[in-house]
């Protein structure tokens, strides 16, 4: 079930594309439309993590395509609020290049061993899609301004959390080199 979700928002992803470009995020009934599809598809990550830690359903494809989901649904969002000027462009590369370089960063040092995510990782989600839906809902003013200060809580959350993830992936490296000399002969 778990992966049946992890594929339903991989799924969303385009629906969610097609519905901002035939809209061009113009119109207060296709916004919500918008966002309610966006915020579905992110439901379905809460949900699936859910699902599999709950009933110990943690797949090598849940593993692999799950953040690849979540990178792909967010990542679509950032960019086309920035393709319609709705967020800076040096915000959606931000939270982009950390998004994509920890992702590699966990494949570079799966070897030696899993990166769990971290309360601040998590954190760092549920403000990225609070932003995200803030910017797409039709919101009036002047309660607008409370997108551009989630928004800000979002990217430094995510820098933070991108670092801390980085500190941590070569501390899992450097133990698991130093356990690997400790166990060879002569070690």
């Amino acid at each position: 079930m778990a992966n049946v979700l992890t594929v339903v928002r991989i799924v969303l992803v385009p629906v969610f594309l097609g519905l901002v470009v035939s809209s061009e995020l113009v119109g207060t009934s296709s916004r919500i439309a918008i966002c309610l599809v966006f915020c579905v598809a992110s439901a379905t990550d809460f949900v699936d993590g859910w699902i599999a830690r709950r009933w110990s359903l943690v797949t090598s494809f849940g593993k692999v395509a799950d953040p690849i989901a979540d990178k792909a649904l967010t990542g679509t969002a950032l960019v086309l609020l920035s393709v319609y000027d709705r967020l800076p462009w040096w915000v959606t590369s931000l939270i982009l290049f950390r998004e994509w370089g920890i992702t590699a960063l966990r494949f570079w040092v799966i070897r030696y061993g899993i990166i769990p995510a971290s309360r601040g990782g998590k954190l760092k989600t549920v403000l990225q899609i609070a932003a995200i839906a803030w910017y797409l809902w039709p919101v009036p003013e002047p309660f607008d301004i409370v997108g551009p200060w989630l928004m800000g809580a979002a990217t430094v959350v995510t820098v933070v959390t991108g670092v801390d993830y980085v500190v941590e992936a070569l501390k899992l490296r450097r133990d698991a080199r130093r356990d690997r000399r400790l166990d060879s002969p002569g070690g």
